[in-house]
């Protein structure tokens, strides 16, 4: 355990050394909140991860309003504080239904979720690290205000083992089964563990690596961590700590007390029923509650029991329930990233999710108490932040009060980048105009991106301009998390050269290759023609020196003048920072890290053949190194592995055979098996989805012989 230590090739540079002074003399006087108001690109990734350098030991959270910025404020923290606890933690919901119950048709819709192993891996490992570690900082997105366990129960539940302690092995087999770690002596998985005479495997639910445990009678002798693949020893230690296998695990006498009030609440609530002659609705709770106790009772979990926390957990009615912010102690920090976005979102939180709820209570599908599982409401949540600093281009009314006396201004850039300019232009042609525009940006190989106002008009408007030859694509709101990323990576790698959408590309996304970026109807007011929000899209041009902005319109609106006004006061200081300093402006290269990105959010892309939107990396990969060893040539890969070899023929085939995999294995190395192994799961699916089910078994017998290789 150390200090936060910054580790990085760059030293602050523009406003980037005034900002970190003030923010860290403001958090050590106690100032509660602070808001730093960076221009995009300014780097206050950067700045916040030198404040925390100064700061020293601080447990702290960095708050995001989606997963995708959330996996690029991870990426980026990751790499300056290489040595600390950077965890991500969010949703772990590729696919999330909630229960919910429609009465005017009488329809009920159970919960239906696709769970992201992955992402609920970095979970556990967020909440083990908070309760080992004083250097953790955890980036989340607003999901961690959601109901989590009792972090003491948690902590109790823990198993702490060390070599020399006296156990014997029955029983700790016996505790592993009580935190809900599952027995699998064949193949174990995350979560489960195996036993074979005096070993014992547990491969750790929040880490990628197993812990095997070697006894010498009653006594353990030795504690090793394996990798899970290889299963090559990573270190031997002295002592280690066993978290539970899942954030919803309750010592059994504490359930078995739980269920005796939870019987008493479904009795009580049915004879109410009854006495409204609700007969359906009595039936329908007294079989859930009464089945769902025998779950617990029996194996110590339950589908939903999330729904019972309250009587697991001891809490009053009405109270609020254990979440990510219980884990941190009081003096924790907590940085809330594109504040006027998350601030309100966590604001409506409570009670949409209440509404559902209660339609479901109404009905007999749960108890009064299961309301009692929810976010926290937004006064709880400010009750319970830490020393806050705010973090906007465009900062909210609410923000700017609270952090009245302490407003930072960073804007600045270290690479000298000038805010784009802005030029106004009117409606009549303005698609002939913007098509010229993206046309420009093309032959000099930069990216475009048109904002519109409606969902129809991106969608006719990306028809329209593919059916001229320009390569486009739409980004809209049904796009999941990975598919966005896959989509924006995409645009950077240039398989595509402009990008058409209403408002998502607004907050937080790096885009350096983004030249153009054109406002159709900007004088339409509203929210999307806001000054906050023509400022944060103008802001995606902001990275590249030759970035300019285009807004359409026939009168300039107050928020337009506003955007106009904003930026030429910006340039005319950041021009002159430049002219004392020297500095020439310099596009922002690459910085995002796209393979941490979408690794986080479930892509493996160790050696860089899986970076999204790069689906078919692998397959390139194979034909070429196997050209090269046909050839007897040489080829070297983007991510740098290079293969040679001698002349030899070999069949083609659109499937990577079990010799291929071993052939790549071999050049690649033996650390990024996985990727071989996800690429051979994307066939493997596909080959089912179209019925070709003996290639899907062959393939699957390969994953299964690389997963588990002979001796």
């Amino acid at each position: 355990m150390q200090d936060f230590k910054v580790v990085s090739q760059y030293s602050p540079a523009g406003d980037q050394p005034e900002a970190i002074r003030k923010l860290t003399e403001g958090l050590k006087k106690g100032v509660p909140f602070q808001t730093l108001l960076g221009v995009t690109g300014s780097g206050k990734t950067f700045t916040l991860a030198n404040v925390l350098e100064n700061m020293g030991r601080r447990p702290t959270l960095v708050l995001s309003h989606n997963k995708t910025l959330a996996a690029q404020l991870y990426s980026e923290f990751k790499a300056f504080l290489p040595q600390n606890a950077v965890e991500y933690f969010v949703s772990y919901y590729d696919y999330y239904l909630p229960e919910s119950y429609i009465p005017q048709t009488d329809t009920y819709i159970a919960k239906d979720a696709s769970i992201n192993e992955n992402i609920e891996r970095l979970r556990m490992s967020s909440t083990a690290s908070l309760l080992e570690r004083q250097d953790a900082l955890v980036v989340a997105s607003v999901s961690c205000i959601y109901g989590l366990t009792s972090p003491v129960d948690y902590d109790n539940m823990s198993l702490r083992v060390r070599v020399g302690q006296q156990v014997e092995r029955n029983d700790l087999l016996r505790k592993l089964l009580a935190v809900q770690y599952d027995r699998n002596d064949t193949s174990p998985e995350r979560g489960q563990f195996r036993a074979r005479g005096d070993s014992v495997e547990i491969y750790l639910s929040q880490k990628d690596e197993i812990l095997r445990i070697d006894f010498w009678g009653d006594e353990i002798d030795s504690l090793e961590r394996l990798d899970p693949v290889t299963r090559k020893t990573r270190a031997k230690v002295e002592s280690s700590l066993i978290f539970p296998a899942r954030h919803f695990v309750m010592p059994h006498e504490q359930v078995e007390a739980a269920t005796h009030n939870i019987l008493a609440e479904m009795k009580e609530c049915v004879k109410n029923f009854e006495e409204q002659g609700k007969l359906v609705e009595a039936q329908r709770l007294f079989q859930r509650v009464t089945y769902d106790v025998e779950m617990m009772r029996e194996i110590g979990y339950c589908s939903g029991i999330e729904n019972y926390s309250r009587h697991l957990a001891f809490r009053e009615p009405g109270s609020r329930p254990y979440c990510l912010l219980d884990f941190f102690p009081k003096d924790y920090l907590l940085f809330i990233d594109e504040s006027h976005v998350t601030l309100p979102q966590l604001q409506a939180m409570y009670k949409a999710d209440r509404n559902r709820k209660q339609m479901l209570v109404d009905y007999g599908f749960r108890l009064p108490s299961a309301l009692d599982n929810r976010p926290l409401k937004y006064e709880e949540f400010l009750a319970m932040m830490g020393k806050t600093v705010f973090v906007s281009a465009t900062p909210g009314e609410f923000e700017l009060e609270q952090s009245a006396g302490h407003i930072v201004e960073q804007v600045v850039r270290p690479t000298g980048l000038l805010d784009p300019p802005v030029e106004v232009r009117p409606l009549e042609n303005q698609i002939d105009d913007v098509i010229d525009e993206i046309r420009k940006c093309t032959a000099l190989g930069a990216r475009s991106m048109v904002a519109t106002l409606t969902k129809k008009s991106a969608e006719r408007l990306a028809d329209y301009l593919g059916s001229l030859g320009i390569r486009i694509k739409y980004l809209h709101s049904e796009l999941d998390a990975i598919e966005r990323v896959r989509i924006l990576n995409e645009l950077r790698n240039g398989d595509f050269e402009c990008i058409v959408g209403i408002n998502l590309l607004r907050e937080g996304i790096d885009m350096p290759e983004l030249r153009l970026v054109a406002i159709l109807d900007a004088d339409k007011e509203g929210f999307l023609r806001s000054t906050r929000s023509l400022v944060q899209v103008a802001g995606r041009a902001a990275r590249n020196v030759d970035g300019y902005v285009i807004l359409y319109a026939d009168h300039v609106t107050d928020s337009m003048k506003a955007l106009i006004d904003i930026t030429e006061a910006r340039r005319e200081r950041q021009a002159a920072y430049n002219r004392e300093h020297h500095v020439i402006p310099r596009s922002v290269a690459g910085k995002q890290d796209r393979e941490t990105i979408t690794e986080v959010l479930g892509i493996s892309s160790k050696t860089g053949a899986y970076l999204a939107g790069d689906q078919d990396r692998l397959a390139q990969i194979r034909t070429e190194a196997l050209a090269a060893r046909e050839t007897g040539g040489s080829y070297t890969a983007k991510d740098g592995s290079k293969y040679t070899g001698k002349q030899q023929k070999k069949k083609r085939s659109n499937t990577v055979t079990r010799e291929d995999a071993e052939a790549l294995l071999k050049k690649i190395g033996s650390d990024n098996i996985e990727d071989i192994i996800t690429e051979l799961e994307r066939q493997m699916i596909e080959a089912a989805e179209a019925l070709e089910f003996e290639r899907a078994a062959t393939i699957r017998d390969q994953i299964r012989d690389l997963r588990n290789p002979k001796d």
